[in-house]
């Protein structure tokens, strides 16, 4: 099967055959017709991860997918072969992705049903920046009028999250670049976003709109320390990027350092809201398998939103 694969590490991924995976007992084969890209497949290809998780090479890229089910491991139940499943492949390695034309799951974590109504572009793009953004979200125990800061809105995380966000009733700020990352950020919702420009004054544009500091703060890039200063003291900062509570001495904060459960409950949620209209999938461009060194430079150059994959 075709699949994009590293042959070691860094090293720069490649479109490449290799033999389709099968379904050991517990698991599902599922033949994947869209994926997405997320941090974690450009930190592996630079090396950023071998030190915490295990390789296996040739490593298949990819942790999102949607697709059909075509194989039952043994033992497998609630899944049937031609079921449209969806999620984030969950191992305790790096190696059996889904940046390719097959891939195996566990049939109980991490995967779902999709819905009717929920298209599979999107449902791959869903399952790992959804569950980043919400569990983010609970983690800062948002109330209805409180101020949320977002670092790094115009990514997939962010973008996300800025629904959800606005959809709970919290006033957002949000950081992006001047011009199309800002109009992309602003487009999310019908809700308003103060967007403030990350390259500028960044504390002086946040006082701005919160003159006593905000409630809670998304750090999903930039300086986390700087963005604790610009709580109010008791406020909560949820990090995707490791940030520790001993990183923030001196100021009265709590931070969450945030890894997301993608579990079927979690993914059902995501899936209702999107076809329920409340919540929109980011996909702004989509490439198919064998231009997948396309999609990894424009995630890599910073394009707004999530960077589709079609496997079909």
């Amino acid at each position: 099967m075709r699949a994009v694969t590293l042959e070691s590490v860094p090293s720069a991924p490649a479109v490449t055959e290799v033999d389709p995976p099968r379904p050991e007992a517990g698991e599902l084969l599922v033949k994947v017709a869209a994926t997405s890209l997320n941090g974690i497949d450009l930190a592996t290809a630079a090396g950023y991860t071998q030190a915490f998780m295990e390789h296996r090479y040739p490593l298949v890229l990819g942790q999102d997918f949607a697709g059909t089910v075509e194989a039952l491991g043994e033992g497998v139940e609630g899944f049937a072969v031609g079921d449209a499943v969806f999620g984030v492949v969950m191992r305790p390695f790096l190696g059996a992705g889904s940046l390719a034309e097959y891939v195996t799951v566990p049939a109980g974590h991490g995967v779902a049903p999709i819905p009717a109504g929920l298209k599979a572009g999107d449902a791959g793009a869903l399952g790992v920046a959804g569950a980043t953004a919400l569990v983010s979200l609970d983690a800062v125990a948002l109330a209805d009028g409180q101020t949320l800061l977002i670092s790094g809105a115009s990514g997939g995380v962010g973008s996300l999250a800025v629904q959800l966000a606005a959809a709970r009733g919290a006033r957002v700020i949000a950081t992006a670049r001047p011009g199309a990352q800002t109009d992309f950020v602003t487009g999310l919702t019908d809700a308003e976003v103060h967007v403030v420009d990350f390259t500028g004054d960044l504390e002086a544009q946040v006082r701005a709109i919160a003159p006593d500091g905000v409630d809670a703060v998304l750090h999903l890039a930039g300086d986390g320390a700087q963005l604790a200063g610009l709580l109010r003291p008791g406020g909560q900062l949820a990090s995707t990027t490791g940030l520790t509570q001993d990183a923030v001495k001196g100021h009265e904060v709590t931070v969450h350092t945030i890894m997301a459960n993608p579990d079927a409950q979690v993914l059902t949620s995501l899936a209702e809201q999107v076809v329920s209209g409340a919540l929109r999938v980011p996909v702004t461009a989509t490439y198919p398998l064998e231009q997948a060194l396309e999609a990894f430079a424009a995630f890599g150059a910073s394009t707004p939103g999530k960077i589709a994959v079609s496997c079909s």
